[in-house]
């Protein structure tokens, strides 16, 4: 309908997989197989559920009426109960059985359990990709001298495929910290109303080892090793907070990889991908805009800002349990997912189709290369019998001096200053021999080595590629 809100996340950005996993279909289907995995763990640990009862259950996973759940949620007034219904229509025989023992969140909370672990399995290996993108970027530019910034100012060269090593590092810190997410990761189990088990210590008169092995059971079956060992109704909102954190730092590494490449290619350094098609303006035909870039920029925003909605939850939560948590996380948690998934999914396509214009890399190097030189002029003016203090004031001087007619657009003439200079020891041929712009870059090359040696074995499985395509 294009009468309606669309979300542009799902219409413009996210990929369809994410999309399919903070589906209506993936949620509600998941909350039935909970259920059939809850009732299997009771028919093997002796309660009245038979082998039909489950059979008929998991043949129904999937053939959900939502129009009939919409009306009874409409009626009832709890989405729950209206799926509960619903099912029970399809499993006449199992609706007596049916959520036996549980509580709404056994189902809200694990699915959204299985969904954001699988989610963040999804952005796990979209981060590889990038990063193995970026890993090609770097070995193949591991040398290539490159004007240095600090405050984005001239200064010290480095190389094209260092620079590169300081945007995945960001990124592998991500999957570092990810995984830590991950690894803490448990499954909420089925524990009643307000977490005591009250109503399986019932159900299992009083064998408390049987309620252990049932949430055993159920937890394995989802692919969790372990349960929160208390709770409320709800699992820890802690968790959300964890969750939402990871993917704010990603959108934090990915912002700063396409600020940098918005400031390299004002200056025509390096520059994203272009379409041949690709049109840059609507008015100024020649624009060539980093538009990806910037879309990673705008969307990255947002994620932060997303981020700060689990903190005021997690605070907010009273005792075993308030409701006040439910509107919030439906948005803004998948909202970050899918948000995340689309800065990831840009970002592989940057990072796989980077332009290097070397001729402007090596002019912009050139230009100020002699600044980045003095030092070394200075030590080798002193080798030549030069006062290092004379040589010094000298060198700041005519350094000023060719900075300011840089300012007046000519070129650096530093060099030709200095040669010019009696008090310098040095002519003009004795200068230019200082000015090869490997011998500035340190161990730039080594690093990439190292740092790409280190970091990307290991990693696991990329996304496939046509996943991230945009």
């Amino acid at each position: 309908m294009k009468d309606r809100y669309e979300n542009p996340l799902c219409s413009r950005y996210a990929s369809d997989a994410m999309q399919r996993l903070f589906s209506a279909d993936m949620r509600y289907g998941t909350w039935r197989r909970l259920w059939v995995a809850l009732a299997r763990a009771q028919h093997g640990l002796g309660l009245p559920v038979s082998a039909g009862q489950v059979a008929e259950l998991a043949a129904h996973t999937q053939d959900i009426d939502y129009d009939i759940v919409a009306a009874r949620e409409k009626k009832v007034r709890h989405d729950v109960m209206a799926h509960i219904y619903a099912y029970g229509l399809c499993c006449p025989n199992a609706a007596g059985i049916l959520h036996l023992g549980a509580t709404s969140c056994y189902v809200t909370d694990n699915a959204d359990l299985i969904i954001y672990r699988d989610a963040l399995l999804a952005i796990r290996a979209q981060l590889v990709a990038v990063l193995k993108a970026l890993g090609a970027f770097a070995e193949r530019y591991k040398a290539l001298p490159t004007l240095g910034y600090t405050h984005f100012q001239p200064a010290q060269p480095v190389t094209v495929g260092k620079r590169a090593c300081l945007w995945m590092q960001d990124l592998a810190l991500d999957v570092q910290e990810l995984d830590d997410v991950l690894n803490s990761m448990r499954f909420l189990g089925c524990r009643g109303t307000t977490g005591t088990e009250a109503s399986f210590m019932e159900l299992f008169s009083g064998d408390g080892a049987k309620i252990d092995e049932m949430n055993r059971r159920i937890a394995a079956e989802f692919g969790f090793a372990r349960c929160y060992p208390v709770c409320g109704q709800t699992y820890p909102r802690k968790l959300d907070s964890r969750v939402l954190n990871v993917l704010s730092s990603i959108a934090q590494s990915a912002y700063r990889f396409a600020g940098d490449m918005r400031l390299l290619q004002h200056d025509r350094l390096l520059e994203e991908p272009f379409g041949k098609a690709q049109v840059g303006s609507s008015a100024m035909a020649y624009k060539r805009n980093p538009m990806r870039c910037e879309r990673i920029c705008s969307l990255a925003r947002y994620v932060l800002s997303l981020a700060l909605n689990a903190p005021m939850t997690a605070s907010a939560q009273w005792f075993e349990r308030t409701l006040d948590d439910s509107a919030n996380r439906r948005i803004s948690m998948p909202e970050a997912f899918l948000a995340t998934d689309s800065i990831l999914r840009v970002y592989y396509d940057v990072a796989s189709g980077i332009v290097v214009n070397e001729a402007i890399v090596a002019k912009a190097l050139q230009d100020y290369l002699p600044f980045a030189a003095t030092e070394n002029l200075l030590m080798e003016g002193v080798k030549r019998g030069g006062n290092r203090q004379t040589l010094h004031e000298c060198i700041r001087t005519h350094a000023m001096a060719a900075s300011e007619a840089m300012k007046q657009g000519r070129p650096c003439d530093l060099l030709e200053r200095l040669a010019a200079d009696p008090l310098f020891p040095l002519n003009a041929a004795q200068l230019q021999t200082v000015l090869n712009p490997a011998d500035y870059i340190g161990r730039c090359a080594e690093q990439v080595e190292q740092f790409l040696h280190s970091t990307l074995p290991g990693l696991g499985d990329a996304a496939p590629m046509q996943e991230l395509q945009v």
